[in-house]
């Protein structure tokens, strides 16, 4: 055997025996009954995937088919790489930040890169399925959430910008939110209720892309210039897809086959319904036409203002909160933006923000005790509605302050914007040297 073999077979047998030695100095499970059900794994894995679903292709098509031609593929790109990086960070420590140990205002690292998890160990937050599945379904959330901030600063901001930022806003707003609201800490522990993100993914996301939009700046041409959607079938399509995708965000919310699931997809299903309507009669009244653009948009405000309290509320309450978010987002989009002269380019905050703060609130109003186990304050409970004010507080004031801080570091580093010809000229063929035909 020559020298090259002899070190060769060397250095496998000390890999070899550090394997072993990690392995067995692994702190061994305490053996319990298993508690996993199989209909609730089968539910959360096609709810997962329904998730997944809402970023690619979802979210890809809604947000590009309502920007101009020439930055639709790098606001695709945009969520594609959300789906890649936060997939890694999540299982990197993410997941362990957000789901394990007791902090008050952050998890511990006992799962960092999924350590220790095993085919039969689960979370107490979800204790009838596997863990794995319970970490690859909030992975899901991270994700979609990160996503949507993006739309704020469509057509102007530079890729390395977006990802630094996504990277950053992920580790420092989204995994402490999630914490505070899921994972024990002390919003949840006070009482705070989100069933599905309504803190958590939309107002987070909201603040963040309304903070992202004014530290960018307005597009050139704004207030000035036609910006209308390049292709509104591909955001009708997305919606579709997001809509769809939303029976798994808020049904599987509830971590199990049941009729608790069921409740909450009817009520979001019927808060869709009722938003596209109001937004649509809204401009039938005011405009003489009902715009698809704004049925679709209704119909997302609808999506996003129920999901804190699907979990909580009856059918026609769906309803009932449906038709506040379409006004309510309506106005956001159109008089508030307006009078503040913000360039959120589609809509992130009049919808998501707007919606997921809306969606907070009214589940203090709304939450029935014989659904969610909580009341609220038409069942004679003001105190949870005060709760989910302070819950809202909370969520404006970190996911605003950390956004605005964030951003004047990556700048510091990388330029945020495009230079002006780039914009002019499309972030397709500046920033990914490709474009449509």
């Amino acid at each position: 055997m020559g020298a090259f073999q002899r070190y060769a077979a060397r250095a496998v047998a000390i890999l070899l025996a550090a394997g072993m030695a990690l392995t067995s100095a692994t702190p061994a499970l305490a053996a319990a009954p298993s508690t996993i059900n199989t209909a609730d794994t089968a539910w959360m894995i096609v709810a997962t995937a329904f998730v997944l679903m809402m970023t690619i292709p979802g979210l890809a098509l809604f947000y590009s088919g309502m920007v101009r031609k020439k930055n639709v593929l790098a606001t695709m790109a945009q969520s594609l790489s959300a789906v890649a990086v936060i997939s890694i960070l999540w299982v990197a420590f993410g997941y362990s930040l957000t789901f394990t140990g007791d902090g008050r205002w952050l998890g511990s690292l006992d799962r960092i890169f999924l350590a220790g998890m095993t085919m039969d160990s689960v979370n107490p937050a979800a204790k009838t399925i596997p863990e794995a599945l319970f970490m690859l379904y909030q992975m899901t959330f991270a994700i979609i959430t990160v996503a949507l901030v993006a739309g704020a600063v469509a057509d102007r901001m530079r890729f390395s910008a977006y990802l630094l930022f996504s990277i950053g806003w992920f580790i420092f707003v989204y995994i402490p939110l999630a914490h505070w609201v899921w994972g024990g800490g002390f919003l949840g522990a006070v009482g705070v209720q989100d069933f599905a993100g309504g803190l958590v993914v939309h107002l987070s996301a909201g603040v963040g892309g309304l903070v992202a939009a004014k530290v960018v700046g307005n597009r050139l041409g704004y207030g000035s210039e036609n910006l209308s959607p390049f292709d509104l079938s591909l955001a009708v399509m997305g919606t579709g897809l997001l809509w769809v995708g939303w029976f798994g965000f808020n049904g599987g919310s509830a971590l199990g086959a049941n009729a608790r699931a069921i409740y909450a997809i009817i009520a979001t299903h019927l808060a869709a319904c009722a938003g596209a309507l109001t937004w649509g009669a809204i401009e039938w009244s005011t405009r003489r036409k009902p715009s698809v653009l704004g049925m679709i948009s209704g119909a997302v405000a609808g999506l996003g203002t129920i999901t804190p309290a699907s979990g909580f509320v009856t059918p026609l309450q769906g309803i009932v909160i449906g038709v506040i978010a379409g006004g309510v987002c309506y106005w956001a989009c159109t008089g508030l933006k307006h009078r503040f002269r913000y360039d959120d380019s589609l809509d992130v905050f009049g919808v998501h923000g707007i919606g997921g703060l809306t969606g907070t609130l009214l589940l203090g109003v709304f939450a029935t005790s014989s659904i969610g186990g909580v009341s609220g304050l038409l069942e004679g409970n003001a105190r949870q509605l005060l709760l989910q004010f302070y819950g809202v507080a909370v969520t404006l004031l970190w996911s605003g302050a950390v956004t605005f801080v964030l951003l004047k570091l990556v700048g510091a580093l990388v330029a945020l914007r495009v230079s002006r010809e780039n914009e002019l000229e499309g972030l397709d063929i500046t920033q990914h040297g490709e474009a449509l035909q």
